[in-house]
C-alpha cells in the first residue's frame, strides 16, 4: 500500500497519465490513485501566460532603441507540446523534472525579437520611437502565421509594445532638437502674430482713411447739393420777386391809369360845378341880398334859425341897448335841440 498514492491536480492544468510508457488516460484537472512504479505524468498548463520582455535593437542611422513590451499566450495542443518540450512532472515532490517549462517564454522572446529587428533596423531613430502601435500590429501578425509557433502547438492571445525609448543620450539631443523647434515654431509664431497684427492695424488705418475720403466725398455731395438746392431756391425767389415786381409795376400802371380818369373826371366835374356856379351866380347878380338871405333860410330848422338870429344879434350888438335873454329860454330852446336830436 505504500507504493500507492492519491493526486490532484487543478482545473488549469492538462494532465496526461502514462503506465509503463503508454497513456492511460488524460484530461484537465484529473485526480486519481496510481502505483508509483510504473506511473509518469505530463502536466501541461491550459491557463493563458503574459511574458514581459524588453530588449535592444538598432535603426537604421546605427541608433539604439530599447524595446519593452508583453506576450499574452496559451497551449492549445497539449500532446505536441509535450512531445517538444518537457512538461514530466515529478509525482513525489510536485515540482516539473527539467526546466523546459520555462523555455518557451525564451523563445517567444527570441521570435518576436527577430521580427522587431526586421522592422526597426529600416527606421530610422525619429520613426521608431513613433512605431509601438503599428509595430505590435505587425509582429502580432507576423506571429500568428510563424510555422515555429504553430509546431509549438500555442496560440498568441496578445501581444503590446508598451514602449520603444532611446538611449538617454539621444533622447536628450532628440529633446533638445524638439525643444529649438518649438521655440523655433513659437518665434514664427511670434513674428506671424506681430505681422498679422501690423497688417491687420494697416488695414484698419487703411479703411479708416478710405472711411474718411468717403466721408468726405459725401460731405462734397451733400454741400455741392445744398448750394444746388440753395441757387434753385434763389432762382425761383427771383423769379417770384420779379414776378412780384411785374404784377406791382402793372399795378401801379392801373392805378396810374386810374388816377388820371379820377383826376380827369374830378377836373370835369369841378368844371362843371364851377360853371353851373358862374351861371347862378350871374342870375343872382341882380337880387337884393335880404331877399336871397331870407330864400336861404327857407326849410331851416327853429334851431338853426335862432343860432343865425343869435349871430345877427352878435354882429349889430354895438347898436343894442340892452337885451334880456331869460333862463327858461335857453332851457326851452336845449330841449327843443335834444328831442330832435
Amino acid at each position: 500500500m505504500l507504493n500507492f498514492k492519491f493526486i490532484k491536480f487543478l482545473p488549469s492544468e492538462y494532465v496526461i497519465r502514462y503506465r509503463n510508457g503508454k497513456i492511460v488516460q488524460e484530461g484537465v484537472g484529473l485526480s486519481f490513485m496510481y502505483f508509483v512504479p510504473n506511473t509518469s505524468v505530463v502536466v501541461v498548463p491550459i491557463a493563458s501566460s503574459d511574458i514581459p520582455f524588453m530588449f535592444q535593437e538598432t535603426t537604421s542611422d546605427y541608433q539604439t532603441v530599447t524595446i519593452q513590451g508583453e506576450i499574452t499566450y496559451k497551449i492549445c495542443d497539449y500532446k505536441k507540446i509535450a512531445g517538444i518540450l518537457d512538461y514530466t512532472f515529478d509525482l513525489k515532490s510536485r515540482k516539473y523534472v527539467s526546466e523546459d517549462n520555462k523555455k518557451i517564454s525564451q523563445r517567444l522572446i527570441n521570435i518576436t525579437k527577430v521580427l522587431a529587428k526586421k522592422y526597426i533596423e529600416n527606421m530610422d531613430i525619429r520613426t521608431a520611437i513613433k512605431y509601438s502601435d503599428k509595430l505590435a500590429k505587425e509582429i502580432s501578425e507576423d506571429l500568428q502565421n510563424s510555422k515555429e509557433i504553430e509546431n509549438l502547438g500555442i496560440e498568441i492571445m496578445r501581444l503590446s509594445i508598451l514602449a520603444i525609448n532611446p538611449t538617454k543620450e539621444m533622447s536628450r539631443a532628440l529633446e533638445a532638437e524638439a525643444r529649438e523647434k518649438i521655440l523655433n515654431k513659437a518665434d514664427d509664431a511670434i513674428y506671424e502674430r506681430r505681422n498679422a497684427s501690423i497688417n491687420q492695424e494697416r488695414t484698419i488705418k487703411e479703411n479708416e482713411l478710405n472711411t474718411e475720403v468717403a466721408m468726405e466725398g459725401k460731405k462734397k455731395q451733400i454741400k455741392e447739393t445744398q448750394l444746388e438746392g440753395k441757387r434753385l431756391i434763389m432762382q425761383k425767389e427771383n423769379k417770384i420777386k420779379s414776378e412780384e415786381l411785374d404784377y406791382e409795376i402793372k399795378l401801379e400802371e392801373k392805378k396810374k391809369e386810374l388816377i388820371e380818369i379820377s383826376v380827369e373826371n374830378s377836373k370835369a366835374r369841378a368844371d362843371a360845378k364851377a360853371y353851373e356856379l358862374s351861371a347862378m351866380m350871374k342870375v343872382l347878380e341882380d337880387v337884393n341880398p335880404t331877399v336871397l338871405q331870407a330864400l336861404s333860410n327857407m326849410g331851416m330848422s327853429s334851431d338853426k334859425l335862432i343860432a343865425m338870429a343869435f349871430q345877427e344879434l352878435a354882429d349889430n350888438a354895438s347898436k343894442i341897448g340892452q337885451l334880456n335873454i331869460t333862463p327858461d329860454l335857453l332851457q326851452g330852446l336845449l330841449k327843443g335841440c335834444e328831442n330832435r336830436g
